[in-house]
């Protein structure tokens, strides 16, 4: 069947949740399209059912692709992929991309790699596009959330105190805003907090709402 899209903004949330009618798939646990545990962990707020499973797609960018037009495609193809081991269920796929100008900041992986990502972002601003898609038996939401972090001066020992204190080799550029990392910023600009650790909840709660995952 074919599933119609619906682009959402934050504004546009409360608007849908009267419009969507609740689904047999309301019934059953949200399906996070994700390995990621902070992701899982962030849902686990909303005292919704989830259930985490790994997409393991190739998450590569082409060629003269956005960081806008990647994080989307990452986050579509993620629930996709999924929701066709649960065609009845809501099936979340989130993504984010970290960029410094043009370069694409991935998670890090290892310590050096880390003190390379941070040097950069020295006394930068960092944006940060986090797309969300739901979907569902017949339908698909989208959103997508921008944060910028201005990051103040960073000397080598502030970047040495900062991964001596968090475990952030599983983090975009590195940086953890969730911990200690807030101490490397000077301002965050955002909608939604949230958005930057993994996940907008503010948009998914109004999501979850419409389609009778969430009672209030």
């Amino acid at each position: 069947m074919a599933r119609a899209m619906i682009v959402m903004s934050s504004d546009q949330v409360k608007e849908n949740q009267a419009s969507t009618p609740v689904s047999p798939a309301s019934n059953k646990p949200l399906i996070l399209a994700s390995g990621s545990r902070y992701r899982r962990e962030m849902i686990e707020r909303l005292q919704v059912p989830v259930l985490a499973i790994a997409p393991g797609i190739d998450e590569s960018r082409t060629a003269g692709e956005s960081p806008r037009a990647l994080s989307i495609r990452l986050a579509r193809q993620k629930a996709a992929h999924v929701a066709r081991q649960y065609p009845d269920h809501w099936v979340l796929g989130s993504d984010q991309v970290a960029m410094l100008g043009d370069e694409a900041l991935g998670k890090p992986g290892n310590i050096e790699r880390a003190r390379q990502q941070l040097g950069a972002c020295s006394g930068s601003t960092v944006e940060f596009q986090t797309a969300m898609c739901l979907l569902g038996p017949t339908k698909r939401l989208e959103h997508l959330d921008t944060t910028r972090v201005r990051f103040r001066a960073l000397s080598p020992t502030s970047i040495e105190d900062y991964l001596s204190r968090e475990s952030a080799l599983d983090c975009a550029g590195s940086f953890k805003s969730e911990g200690f990392g807030i101490t490397l910023t000077e301002a965050i600009e955002s909608e939604d907090p949230s958005a930057l650790i993994g996940l907008p909840l503010i948009a998914l709660a109004g999501w979850l709402r419409s389609i009778g995952l969430m009672v209030s």
